[in-house]
């Protein structure tokens, strides 16, 4: 066995997160993530294990993924907590929803399937076959990087038609994506109502239907999506004055239809608003009111924005919320997409060759567990000690460090800690040691 070892603070963070472990495999999961972040090549759960050398050792690994994907709503809630006590989010607590697709190859491959594309890229290939995940991720803001996606838990969500060829024993029951990440958002609910904070969800079109909109609203959270151009809005009833109420319960909807189309189409009523996003200030045309809507449930705000192509409608389940929050929880929204593009090409998430079910699982929640720590460990740390661009004159050298970086900091922090140990014990000349932190710079 390898002994690399991480540096204190993300080794602390790591064996907290396996508390609930058994103790004779606690170790194993601080393994499996050294592996994850020294892995090379195709990273495969083989490359894990050759990268941390664990020889014979190898099934117990297997092993211990099969166990962890049954359930990791439990290593999920530990990190949550180390997210709150270094983020530090304010009174509102912002996550997003979203799904991602990965690729697999090879017969046998348990819950994979076809599914639709979001990517298809030079050759049009409008469907893949592999897992898709919903993934919960926390939006962060960093004071000098702006908005970081930092992913919680994610649900595999498997087709109806093969579902049916899981084994019995699995017990596998069928899910939409909007049953998971309903379950999603009620499982972080309970921890953010119990901290006192008020929930944000952010999500995309696709989850803008009435049984994800229900299921937000009853676990007491807001939602904020985008708005079909063609959706049935309705007025905002009107209230009979005081003293003089009806029998029956009041009104939800109004009688009078809201076309978005006409009311983008008309020239009055839009104004201008300053706000940030994408870490720019810029100036927006838009026109916001209140509105009835069917699958949200009731009384919802609507923001239209008139863009350079034409106009889009976002919509809040909180009245109460003004037009700039809006645009900035949706605009935060996109950290997601670059979350997914990071753990995939940087950690090779999907490329793990399981075929067992609940190790696939493990396996993409234990790479958005390493992308997490990763962002946690470099949060206070300066732009000099995660990035050096001088090799690279061609590039920005005040460039916003990438997640790469962050992860080749990681590494070298690790080898440069087990050399200097070396060196303490054995005495080495300049040279040597020069020679040592080069090498240790080229191995990161």
């Amino acid at each position: 066995m390898v002994q690399w070892q991480l540096p204190p603070e993300f080794s602390a963070c790591v064996q907290s997160l396996s508390q609930l472990l058994d103790p004779r495999v606690r170790q194993r999961l601080e393994h499996i993530m050294l592996g994850v972040l020294f892995a090379q090549g195709r990273r495969t759960v083989a490359s894990w294990l050759r990268a941390i050398d664990a020889g014979r050792d190898f099934k117990r690994y297997y092993y211990l993924l099969g166990s962890l994907g049954r359930n990791p709503c439990w290593v999920a809630a530990y990190l949550l907590g180390l997210v709150y006590s270094r983020v530090q989010p304010g009174q509102r607590v912002v996550v997003a929803i979203d799904d991602s697709p990965t690729k697999r190859y090879g017969p046998d491959v348990e819950g994979a399937g076809i599914h639709h594309n979001p990517t298809p890229g030079p050759s049009g290939q409008k469907h893949l076959y592999g897992h898709v995940w919903v993934t919960l991720a926390l939006l962060a803001q960093h004071p000098r990087w702006g908005t970081i996606a930092l992913p919680l838990l994610a649900s595999l969500y498997i087709r109806a038609v093969d579902v049916k060829l899981l084994p019995s024993w699995y017990r596998w029951k069928f899910q939409t994506k909007l049953e998971q990440a309903a379950q999603l958002v009620q499982w972080l609910a309970a921890s953010v109502k119990s901290r006192g904070k008020m929930l944000w969800v952010v999500a995309d079109g696709a989850y803008a239907k009435r049984p994800f909109v229900q299921s937000v609203k009853n676990a007491g959270a807001v939602l904020i999506s985008r708005l079909r151009k063609d959706a049935a809005l309705w007025s905002v009833p009107e209230q009979p004055p005081a003293g003089q109420r009806r029998r029956g319960r009041p009104r939800i909807y109004g009688e009078q239809r809201i076309s978005l189309a006409k009311r983008a189409g008309q020239k009055g009523g839009w104004q201008s608003l300053e706000v940030t996003l994408y870490g720019r200030t810029v100036v927006k045309r838009i026109k916001t009111f209140l509105a009835t809507y069917y699958p949200a449930c009731g009384l919802i705000r609507v923001v239209l924005v008139r863009e350079e192509t034409g106009w889009i409608a976002f919509f809040s389940t909180d009245p109460n919320a003004t037009a700039a929050e809006i645009l900035q929880s949706v605009a935060d929204r996109g950290a997601i997409e670059q979350t997914f593009h990071d753990v995939k090409e940087v950690h090779g998430a999907g490329q793990q060759q399981l075929r067992n079910v609940w190790a696939n699982v493990a396996a993409w929640n234990v790479c958005l567990w390493v992308y997490t720590l990763v962002e946690l460990w470099a949060w206070d740390r300066s732009h000099a000690d995660l990035c050096d661009r001088s090799a690279s004159p061609w590039d920005d050298p005040q460039r916003r460090p990438s997640h790469a970086d962050r992860c080749k900091s990681l590494r070298r922090c690790c080898l440069e800690h087990h050399f200097s140990r070396i060196a303490t014990a054995v005495p080495c000349n300049r040279k040597i040691r020069d020679l040592i932190q080069q090498l240790a710079r080229r191995a990161a």
